[in-house]
């Protein structure tokens, strides 16, 4: 059940004395208009931390280090309805990087404060954890989705699998 293996990073700064994410409105494909975090599939042959690194960089243009990847843990998205949209998702922050931010073909990227996440305009679980990640916990959870693939009908543990 665990699904695609993909990656998500977040890159985290403080502006003002308060503490940022970068996050990105997608363009295309699967979430098209949703604000998501910067990520994608892990190709053959690339580990978790490579396939992070070169999606922030296709996605927006910046260049993170493997070594400055903080593990922010596992979610697995259980979608019943549609189990070929599966995915696990290995979550990664970095508070370092090289270049500035700037649009792509797939991503708007913008900064958003951490204590005002614009999660009505993300998938509908992401408060359920990127709050969580965000403040340094590292995550072993599955979200279970409703037969709508949108919202959410319960979040696990993994020691509760």
């Amino acid at each position: 059940m665990a699904g695609a293996p993909v990656t998500l990073c977040f890159l985290t700064r403080t502006k003002g004395g308060v503490p940022q994410v970068l996050l990105g409105t997608k363009k295309t494909g699967f979430g098209l208009g949703k604000i998501v975090g910067l990520g994608g599939h892990v190709e053959p042959g690339e580990t978790d931390q490579e396939a992070a690194c070169r999606e922030v960089q296709e996605e927006a243009g910046v260049v993170v280090r493997q070594q400055d990847l903080r593990d922010a843990g596992v979610v697995v998205f259980d979608f019943p309805a549609r189990p070929e949209w599966n995915m696990s998702t290995r979550l990664f922050v970095a508070d370092r990087w090289a270049g500035e931010p700037s649009e792509s073909a797939e991503i708007l990227p913008e900064w958003f404060d951490v204590g005002s996440l614009p999660v009505e305009r993300m998938w509908q679980d992401a408060a359920h954890w990127l709050p969580l990640a965000l403040g340094g916990s590292v995550l072993r959870l599955t979200v279970v989705l409703n037969p709508d693939n949108e919202t959410v009908r319960e979040v696990l543990d993994f020691t509760h699998r």
